[in-house]
């Protein structure tokens, strides 16, 4: 079955060539395209995509807090920023806002191709640009986080891994556990840090 797409991206011109894209892809199935926040809140939930690319910058309301107000009524449903925003607090804005994937838009197509791909199987795709950023945030404060001080040191090593763009399989490969035991540790990592997503334990693991 198809990866339903939806995009929410004010720029006519790149809109329409996500569109060709995505139409390219047997794989991808294009559903709906929004110029603004407004029209995505008022459409998007009876058409629950899989996957929603999102721009930040948006006339009127801004793509996080469209991500904000869209997630608890698409719980589901995956979103990537698409964004030429690189900045740690657009990344981790986005990141606690519910979405799971924060690309640049100067991104090759295919890297866009196979975080859709990625996203579609669980995983944060990051550009690895804005990972590099997230991993140097996290050296920079080694101070215990009060929301993870209830976290394992296994625990820690997968939500580094996260950090640092790693698949669930590339963590299960880095760590020497089974893909399962990997999911095991995310799912205990959501509950203890009140998480949505990967993307969002994350965030709050660097930010807190």
């Amino acid at each position: 079955m198809p990866i339903s797409i939806a995009i929410v991206e004010d720029d006519a011109r790149l809109r329409e060539t996500m569109v060709r894209m995505i139409d390219r892809q047997k794989e991808l199935q294009f559903v709906a395209s929004f110029p603004d926040a407004e029209s995505a809140l008022k459409e998007l939930p009876n058409l629950e995509p899989n996957v929603i690319l999102m721009d930040i910058n948006l006339p009127g309301m801004n793509g996080m807090e469209c991500v904000r107000q869209l997630k608890p009524k698409m719980p589901k449903t995956q979103v990537l920023m698409l964004t030429v925003y690189e900045d740690t607090d657009s990344v981790f804005g986005a990141l606690s806002a519910g979405a799971s994937g924060y690309l640049l838009k100067r991104a090759h197509p295919q890297e866009l191709l196979e975080a859709i791909e990625e996203l579609s199987q669980g995983g944060s795709p990051m550009s690895g640009h804005i990972a590099r950023k997230v991993v140097q945030s996290f050296h920079k404060d080694k101070q215990p986080k009060d929301a993870t001080a209830a976290l394992s040191a296994r625990e820690e090593q997968v939500l580094r891994c996260l950090a640092s763009g790693y698949q669930y399989k590339e963590i299960a490969e880095e760590l020497g556990i089974g893909t399962e035991t990997v999911r095991t540790y995310i799912r205990r990592i959501y509950e203890k840090l009140h998480a949505r997503s990967a993307a969002e334990a994350v965030a709050k693991y660097l930010q807190n």
